[in-house]
């Protein structure tokens, strides 16, 4: 049993996914299918037009528009949110959303730790 529980979770570290953290950041999303997330630590690609990585849980992020948001490019733009997810550091992608929160422009102006959006 102990050698099949250590398998296990070599074969989990190898896939470079961590286990789910809140993230919280500028959530852009400038083009179409085009999404990503720059918190504190960097830019985590969500998913790319054509690019056929959509994350599980895509869903759970709603239509930004309908809350505190910045439009930069017709219907799209950038906003200021909260995700529990799961990450591929390796990769620095999103690979899984469990949950968004999204918040006040001003949240994200105002921490030091975040550049403003492009």
């Amino acid at each position: 049993m102990k050698r099949l529980l250590i398998c296990a979770l070599l074969a989990l570290a190898a896939t470079g996914a961590d286990a789910a953290e809140t993230r919280c950041g500028w959530l852009q999303n400038p083009t179409p299918a085009n999404w990503w997330l720059d918190d504190s630590e960097g830019t985590w690609t969500i998913m790319t037009q054509g690019g056929g990585n959509e994350p599980d849980g895509i869903e759970n992020i709603p239509d930004i528009s309908e809350g505190d948001y910045v439009r930069t490019n017709g219907n799209y733009g950038y906003a200021c949110a909260c995700m529990k997810v799961e990450t591929d550091t390796d990769e620095e992608r999103i690979i899984a959303i469990h949950s968004f929160r999204q918040l006040p422009i001003s949240q994200c102006e105002n921490d030091s730790a975040l550049s403003a959006p492009e």
